[in-house]
């Protein structure tokens, strides 16, 4: 063999994971000292928010960014999660693709096994310097400490260290890592980062510790668990003929026929028999010995056949709270005036594999008017910061007509303009992704369709909303035309002619004919104190239900009031308190139910399905 090479007749070589990801480790999102910074707080972050989740826990998260030296800096994210048992904790941090839940049919942030043990192969890589983890679960007395990094020529984990410590957790896992990155705070960074994920996790309260000093804390403003994904069965509809050979030839049944019940999900007896039948194939068979021409004529039967669809508990989507109170907890600053009730698709399938779409925006307020609206990409929980212009979510964006729904939009694609942040979350079993970083969902064309359909129902949503308001703009004209100069015409003649001032709410109510709410508020630290007035100015005694709804904090008592018998020309005065503000206070929204909403100015009317089906309430208009 030449020294320039070896000769293309020497026996391959053959090189482990680790080693190959070592040394293509920008197929893994770390192609850059700036981007390798939020990958591995990306990795650790979603890590943590899954154990959360999965365990039923309320997230509290702790993030660290400290510089060491020019271009080196120790990363800290500490959990309050189940933790980790002793004896994993060296294949989960140091073997890549050992956590991997690749055939695992149901919804998550992570699939393949890499992410965090790829932070560490970085970290390693760029300083040599190991990992440290501390791990403790609930009723341990004490934590474990250890030391660790790769052996990458044999994918194994190297402990250096492996010690019991002392750790006033109660449970939870704290990993830290010395990388070469870059540190900045603007776009792509992992303060966007910890904003657009705290933005959809609102029952998450996030701590974080910058380079500079300074501190940042995203508070928990839902005790609300969130929603899991069970594993289900594989969906057989879609599934190629490789993949239902490979099943085949696994599987423990006996019989073709209990293979297809046994094996698949909404497959019973009856609909096997049919579509067994439709494929020509011997009931009794083995599932081993089904030949590819076989399987083919099963996998086309299952189309003819009314399979059901597949079952939705394997999905988790963000919920109609967590979005609403997300969205107002990261974005209440901007004091957008409309947020969207949002939109959640029923599930389709792409290739065997359910998913759907959800989409929820905030519009108006401090948002600027002659800009691009912003577009926050989610895909299986999970923010989207790179590769804007290949992910599906952004082209479905660019390829809707915003103009109807009240959008600058020239010649009617390309991201519109105006004062809107629009949130897109595509969700699903093994979702698409243009690369192994996962920072881009795919243009299929199934999950475009279904994320366009879902953008013109939230289309409607703002027309009507322009529409409402419009109405209520005039209605409030009306109202305040009434309400201001004809107590001012009655205050001038009667001082002209040397007489009382009447009584003129009789008179605006005939002419107004609205119920009037309003609310005068005053703070005290984390704490404000309600009083919401209903001015009666309409011509007959009225009765209703008030339900007033704060967008963050927590009502002390009911949350409901009925107000009966309420005189025409009169007002009632309803006093009440938020606790646990923790800032920024937008305004308590109220709903009303027992009333033409055609009467109502500063509410809305209740929606049906309040505090049903573990849906606590709805804040857009319904």
């Amino acid at each position: 063999m030449s020294e320039k090479g070896r000769s293309p007749h020497s026996s391959p070589v053959e090189i482990s994971i680790s080693e190959f990801f070592e040394k293509n480790r920008h197929i893994l999102g770390f192609d850059s000292p700036q981007k390798a910074l939020y990958m591995i707080v990306k990795e650790a972050l979603d890590n943590s928010l899954d154990a959360c989740e999965e365990n039923g826990i309320l997230p509290d998260i702790y993030i660290r960014i400290a510089k060491v030296d020019q271009d080196r800096y120790e990363i800290t994210i500490r959990d309050n999660g189940p933790g980790i048992g002793r004896k994993e904790i060296p294949n989960v941090f140091g073997k890549l693709l050992y956590g991997s839940r690749f055939h695992a049919y149901k919804q998550s942030r992570g699939q393949q096994g890499i992410g965090i043990t790829a932070a560490v192969l970085y970290g390693q890589t760029t300083t040599g310097k190991p990992s440290e983890i501390i791990t403790k679960r609930a009723g341990d007395d004490v934590a474990f400490r250890f030391v660790l990094g790769i052996n990458v020529k044999s994918n194994t984990p190297n402990v250096m260290v492996e010690e019991p410590v002392i750790w006033d957790q109660k449970s939870g896992t704290e990993i830290k890592i010395t990388a070469r990155a870059r540190y900045h705070t603007g776009k792509q960074s992992v303060v966007e980062y910890m904003r657009e994920t705290a933005a959809v996790n609102p029952n998450m309260e996030l701590t974080y510790d910058d380079p500079d000093g300074n501190r940042m804390v995203f508070r928990r403003v839902a005790d609300m668990i969130s929603r899991t994904a069970e594993e289900v069965k594989p969906y057989p509809v879609g599934l190629e003929i490789g993949e239902i050979k490979h099943l085949a030839g696994q599987s423990s049944r006996k019989t073709v026929r209990e293979f297809l019940v046994g094996d698949f999900s909404r497959i019973t007896p009856g609909i096997a028999d049919e579509i067994l039948s439709f494929a020509g194939v011997d009931i009794e068979k083995r599932p081993g010995k089904l030949t590819t021409e076989e399987i083919s004529r099963i996998k086309d039967a299952m189309r003819k056949v009314n399979v059901p669809p597949p079952p939705l508990r394997c999905l988790s989507p963000f919920g109609e709270i967590f979005i609403r109170k997300g969205l107002m907890n990261v974005y209440g600053d901007l004091k957008p005036s409309f947020y969207s009730k949002p939109v959640e698709r029923k599930p389709s399938v792409y290739n065997s594999n359910p998913f759907s779409v959800e989409v929820g925006f905030v519009y108006g307020g401090d948002l600027p008017v002659d800009q691009q609206i912003r577009i926050v990409r989610y895909a299986n929980k999970v923010p989207l910061l790179y590769q804007a212009g290949a992910c599906a979510i952004t082209r479905a964006v660019q390829e809707t007509d915003w103009r109807p729904y009240g959008l600058e939009q020239r010649g009617g694609n390309g991201t519109p303009y105006g004062p809107l942040i629009l949130l897109v979350h595509v969700y699903g079993v093994r979702i698409p992704y243009t690369s192994e970083s996962k920072e881009a969902v795919a243009p299929v064309p199934k999950i475009l369709e279904e994320i366009k359909a879902a953008l013109r129902t939230a289309g409607r949503e703002l027309k009507r909303y322009h529409q409402k308001s419009l109405k209520r703009k005039k209605a409030y004209e009306k109202f305040n035309l009434v309400g201001v100069m004809l107590p001012e015409i009655a205050r001038k003649s009667a001082s002209l002619l040397g007489r009382s001032v009447p009584d003129i709410d009789p008179v605006i109510s005939k002419i107004a004919n609205v119920l009037f709410i309003t609310e005068d508020i005053s703070k005290s630290g984390d704490r404000v104190s309600v009083t919401c007035h209903v001015f009666n100015y309409t011509k007959q005694i009225r009765s209703f239900r008030l339900v007033a709804f704060p967008p963050v904090g927590n009502i002390e008592g009911t949350d409901e009031f009925n107000i009966e018998k309420l005189e025409s020309s009169r007002r009632i005065d309803i006093d009440f308190q938020v606790s646990d503000v923790k800032g920024n206070y937008p305004g308590t929204i109220y709903y009303f139910k027992g009333i033409d909403p055609i009467h109502v100015l500063g509410a809305e009317p209740l929606p049906a399905d309040w505090k049903v089906s573990g849906i606590e309430v709805e804040v857009g208009d319904s």
